[in-house]
């Protein structure tokens, strides 16, 4: 059996489930909340994303469930079909889709991810996420957790919010994310890593206690700091296993034949492979063993979660960054550690919803906060700043970009920047020219597109008079026609000025018009 089987890392996998529940748990309500979708849609998502899409993927450590990059676009094709029962039909048409993708091997698009640009959003994923948890972490959440925009909601942005909030500091809050932080700092020093009580019981779920702990405490001698319910978890409670089951929607197939559910599904299936496989490469990236997730058979993992989420009644899902980054950072190896998440949020909602609102959203932010300090970590941009400016600026732009936009905004222009870097360095590096004396060696060093037309003009152009030139592809396995035209024209215009060109096999064996 596999050192990396699941049966061999329980004692890994499970601790790292209750930390990504426990991360996950406010991100679904936060995300439905602002989603405007009944708050246990998200709920759905999660479980969904857990159980069903970490059954079927092949990826390690992603975490699925629903994205905070989605809220837009869900919450504007609700308002537009005027029905969330209608907006079910296009989750599940979306996930056929996703499906659909994967058997037509759409996911390899996310092998060409410049690293530097995924890099860049682990990086901004983490400043974000420690910008948005302090007004949390204090005590105002008029903004939901798990945002991700720069303009918020609220009609604050990201920066403005920080300031705002400081009007409405509550102690309490305040002093149990500052013993959350202690706690979470002080788990990871090699002195308590090391003892089986560490190993056993999470800091996160820890914090979680202490949070809950300390507000009861508030409540019986300082009444003053108590945190009210506008501050704890909210999760839906049912009376009754019934109630419970009615809380699960069924979508409106009647609505098929709206062209709006059919442009919403297309927004949602392209949207959410993108951000899941973004999401995979970022989290590829973090694994400790570098496994590689299949990209094709991820998009049909994630077709199927967001068929069986809109049947149910649940958001579109995506593979999220902050609850894999999340599983990797709580030690989590195998898809274990996703699954039994999934089961958590299911099983805790059926039987102590009313348990889990009592966890103040300040010790959530304490576990936040450091998610997000290890994503964005120093030594990360010291890294990235020593590898040149051609990884340094890609990476910088991505980081600014999402800061001062979104997720997908950002990831789009970061793409951009990140493409034309990768284009110059092709550039540059297609062909080379040595000199000695009047003679000349171009050598072509790879696959020669049209893309490298100009550098090849401006190469031979400034070639002097009275020259003799040996035009050299025998490295080169693809000689685009443009660059055979090209060197056609150098031929000609050469003998006017007394330069003598010579080609070996290879170039004349590319094309016929140098055998004419």
């Amino acid at each position: 059996m596999s050192p990396l089987h699941p049966l061999n890392n329980l004692r890994s996998d499970i601790p790292a489930s209750i930390v990504v529940f426990l991360v996950a748990l406010p991100l679904c309500l936060g995300i439905a909340l602002a989603s405007g979708a009944p708050l246990f849609s998200g709920i759905i998502a999660g479980f969904v994303g857990g159980i069903v899409i970490g059954y079927f993927s092949k990826s390690a450590l992603s975490v699925s469930g629903p994205a905070a990059g989605l809220t837009t676009i869900v919450l504007a094709s609700i308002q537009q079909l005027g029905a969330y029962e209608a907006f079910l039909v296009a989750v599940v048409l979306a996930g056929v889709m996703q499906l659909t993708l994967g058997f037509l091997k759409a996911g390899t698009i996310g092998n060409y991810f410049p690293s530097s640009v995924i890099k860049g959003m682990l990086a901004a994923i983490g400043l974000i996420l420690i910008l948005k948890q302090i007004p949390h972490a204090i005590g105002y959440d008029s903004d939901f957790i798990g945002d991700e925009s720069f303009i918020q909601q609220d009609g604050l942005n990201t920066f403005t919010e920080l300031f705002y909030s400081l009007r409405f500091i509550q102690p309490g809050a305040v002093l149990i994310c500052l013993i959350s932080l202690a706690i979470l700092i002080f788990w990871e020093r090699p002195l308590i890593r090391t003892t089986v009580f560490s190993k056993v019981v999470p800091a996160p779920l820890l914090v979680v206690f202490l949070g809950v702990a300390i507000n009861e405490l508030y409540r019986s001698y300082f009444p003053q700091f108590v945190i009210t319910t506008d501050h704890l978890v909210s999760l839906p409670v049912s009376a009754d296993f019934s109630s419970f089951i009615n809380q699960f929607t069924l979508p409106d197939f009647s609505s098929l034949l709206n062209h709006q559910v059919w442009i919403a599904a297309v927004t949602l299936a392209v949207v959410a492979s993108l951000e899941s496989l973004l999401s995979i490469d970022a989290v590829d990236k973090l694994d400790p063993y570098k496994r590689l997730t299949p990209l094709n058979h991820e998009l049909k993992a994630q077709g199927i979660g967001n068929m069986i989420s809109g049947l149910i009644g649940g958001l579109p899902v995506t593979s999220v960054i902050v609850r894999s980054s999340a599983n990797v950072n709580s030690g989590g190896k195998t898809k274990t550690s996703a699954i039994v998440h999934g089961i958590l949020l299911l099983v805790s909602v059926i039987l102590i919803p009313g348990l889990l609102n009592k966890i103040p959203l300040a010790s959530l932010a304490s576990i936040l906060l450091q998610v997000g300090y290890k994503l964005c970590k120093p030594s990360l941009i010291k890294v990235m700043f020593k590898m040149g400016w051609g990884q340094f600026i890609p990476f910088t732009i991505t980081i600014l970009a999402i800061l001062f936009t979104n997720l997908l905004t950002g990831i789009f222009i970061g793409l951009s920047i990140g493409l034309i870097f990768v284009l110059r360095a092709n550039f540059h590096k297609a062909l080379f020219c040595v000199r000695e004396g009047d003679r000349y060696l171009v050598r072509l060093t790879k696959d020669v597109s049209f893309l490298n037309k100009a550098l090849l003009r401006n190469t031979l152009r400034e070639i002097p008079d009275n020259s003799h030139v040996i035009i050299d592809g025998a490295r080169s396995t693809f000689i685009d026609h443009d660059i055979i035209e090209t060197i056609h024209d150098f031929q000609q215009s050469a003998l006017s000025r007394n330069i003598s060109v010579e080609l070996n096999q290879s170039v004349t064996a590319a094309n016929p018009i140098f055998k004419s």
